[in-house]
């Protein structure tokens, strides 16, 4: 199972070189990410949940150590992040059991790095 600090590292370089490739798509979806992550009816921490469970379902290491890191930023507990799997495994079945594990797993590095 990956280490997700890691898995962060490892996409930084890539995303800074095609960030310099194509700045104008770079930025935007960074502008479309804040937009859509920010506080409103809907609080970030449950925007970072739904977030995990879709890249469960999609199966992305990169986005999943993303939207841990998140919901632990905003204040998700360990609680929440397994019922979050659980909703993940609902719509997505057996994949789900696979890649819900290597989230709970995710949030639980970046919760013991504080």
């Amino acid at each position: 199972m990956p280490h997700f600090h890691e898995v962060m590292a490892e996409l930084q370089g890539p995303y800074k070189d095609l960030g310099t490739a194509i700045p104008g798509v770079v930025s935007s979806y960074a502008s479309l990410h804040k937009a859509a992550m920010a506080e409103g009816e809907v609080s970030s921490k449950t925007k970072e949940l739904i977030a995990l469970a879709v890249a469960i379902t999609r199966e992305c290491d990169g986005c999943i150590a993303s939207h841990a890191r998140g919901a632990f930023r905003r204040g998700a507990t360990e609680q929440e992040v397994a019922e979050t799997v659980g909703v993940a495994i609902l719509m997505n079945g057996g994949p789900a059991t696979v890649w819900g594990p290597r989230a709970l797993s995710a949030f639980r590095e970046y919760s013991a790095s504080t």
